[in-house]
């Protein structure tokens, strides 16, 4: 790698941890985010739900280069839901094009950010344009070793869990795997997410007190941050407020931390 955009990438990286105040051990290694309340915002400015959409997809590029120069292993961003499905046929196919739009127009900054992009959730029902620019921009990044960044479309945990689970059975059916050794890891190894560590930090905005069906399996023990800022408001300050929470938490995993 050329040695200035090493030591470009070694000054934002120390700026970013220089404004945040926290040492790196301190962060979330993976962050998973619900972006909620583009259509609330929208109409709060008197606007369409359209106009809040193109908004919170203009506001994710600062956030996956803060998480990158953060230096986090993984940002997983619910998109867009199985149950979007049910929206207004307009509002979906504007969705659809803007997450062409977005995966297109991004490929340069993932590449300048060493970012890596995968899609989690199911592929059938997504636009084949669609596809064929996740696709390549998969590919185009596998090299980069830096942040994941994982774009939750067409995505259901509880479909997600059913998949993993028809897919074990299978393969136990066919003699490949023995029923009595199958452990949790067997379960995470078969999730949409598998190979991905399990997320530290669940963030919502828009104030809603909900997971909505969202990597169910993978939060067990995530600490939840809940901001009525809207997503199309979430900016990096607000992603530096979210963790700082994160790091002021006493982490327990169900035990009790400094007992025998």
């Amino acid at each position: 790698m050329n040695s200035t955009v090493e030591q470009n990438r070694a000054k934002d990286t120390a700026e970013s941890f220089a404004q945040l105040g926290l040492p790196p051990e301190a962060l979330p290694r993976h962050i998973a985010i619900i972006m909620d309340g583009n259509g609330r915002w929208a109409q709060q400015q008197g606007k369409f739900r359209m106009f809040g959409h193109r908004a919170g997809a203009a506001g994710v590029r600062p956030i996956v280069t803060e998480c990158a120069r953060l230096e986090l292993d993984v940002l997983t961003l619910y998109s867009f839901s199985m149950e979007n499905w049910k929206r207004p046929a307009h509002e979906i196919n504007f969705l659809m094009g803007l997450f062409e739009h977005y995966i297109l127009a991004e490929r340069e900054e993932m590449m300048a950010n060493n970012v890596r992009f995968i899609q989690v959730g199911r592929r059938e029902g997504l636009p084949s344009k669609l596809l064929k620019k996740m696709d390549e921009t998969v590919e185009l990044t596998a090299p980069n070793t830096g942040l994941t960044l994982a774009l939750a479309i067409n995505y259901g945990s509880r479909t997600e869990i059913t998949d993993a689970v028809r897919r074990i059975a299978q393969q136990a059916a066919d003699g490949q795997i023995d029923p009595e050794a199958i452990t949790e890891q067997t379960v995470s190894d078969h999730l949409y997410t598998a190979g991905l560590p399990d997320p530290d930090l669940l963030v919502r905005t828009a104030g809603e007190l909900r997971v909505s069906n969202y990597l169910l399996w993978q939060i067990s023990y995530a600490e939840m941050y809940v901001t009525d800022v809207c997503w199309p408001q979430f900016d990096v300050e607000e992603l530096r407020k979210a963790i700082r929470a994160f790091a002021n938490r006493r982490r327990k995993f169900g035990g009790v931390p400094g007992a025998d």
